[in-house]
């Protein structure tokens, strides 16, 4: 991943937060010549190595888990917050027209040797965990346990875990750094104004790197 200096972003932690709000990963391996996309929501132990493992599972019906190489690293990438930034946010782009269109956005990317884990009492242990960290902010939260155990063990027999541990990572924020302060914060004021969600969050990132009004 092209990265300037001024896009990246180093700290452990800040990158093992996005993983965990954005756990739908896009997951690239490689077998024969043939690059193997996926998408999973995977799980972070911080604790287990140097900058963590992820922990998943895939159908054992998809041939990717037979697939994926012992020896060569898979990229796993998490997608934060992203949102289209028109010049017009600028005001810069008012007083010369010197401006053009971009896209703002943050992206973690994890590499690791993937290792395929069929063993059933992993994949129980590894689905209460996945349940109950998604089930979490639901009014009744939905348990393993509430399923009949014949019909679960059914559906372990259906899947295969993963567990990648993390031997780089690579972070990008790529959120307005470049521009002068004005334009900042006519960003974070043109995405408030969108409203959703995903431009809210945006506008947080961009807002983190105006520098404080001087007071009066």
């Amino acid at each position: 991943m092209y990265i300037p200096p001024h896009h990246e972003e180093t700290d452990v932690s800040v990158l093992h937060a996005l993983i965990r709000a954005h756990p739908l990963a896009t997951w690239a391996t490689y077998d024969d010549g043939e690059i193997i996309v996926n998408h999973i929501p995977l799980l972070l132990d911080p604790a287990r190595g140097d900058l963590g493992t992820l922990f998943g599972h895939v159908a054992r019906a998809n041939e990717v888990w037979r697939r994926c190489s012992k020896t060569v690293s898979s990229v796993v990438a998490f997608q934060g917050a992203e949102s289209y930034i028109t010049p017009s946010w600028y005001p810069t782009k008012h007083a010369h027209g010197k401006a053009v269109p971009t896209w703002n956005y943050v992206v973690v990317h994890a590499h690791g040797v993937p290792r395929v884990i069929d063993d059933k009492a992993w994949l129980l242990d590894h689905l209460n965990q996945l349940t109950d960290t998604h089930e979490a902010d639901q009014a009744v939260p939905w348990k393993v346990a509430d399923a009949p155990a014949d019909y679960i063990d059914r559906r372990l027999d259906n899947i295969v875990g993963l567990e990648i541990p993390i031997a780089k990572l690579a972070g990008k924020w790529k959120v307005s750094q470049n521009r002068p302060d004005a334009d900042k914060r006519g960003v974070v004021a043109g995405l408030l104004a969108k409203g959703s969600a995903n431009a809210t969050e945006m506008a947080d990132l961009v807002e983190q790197h105006v520098a404080p009004r001087p007071r009066t």
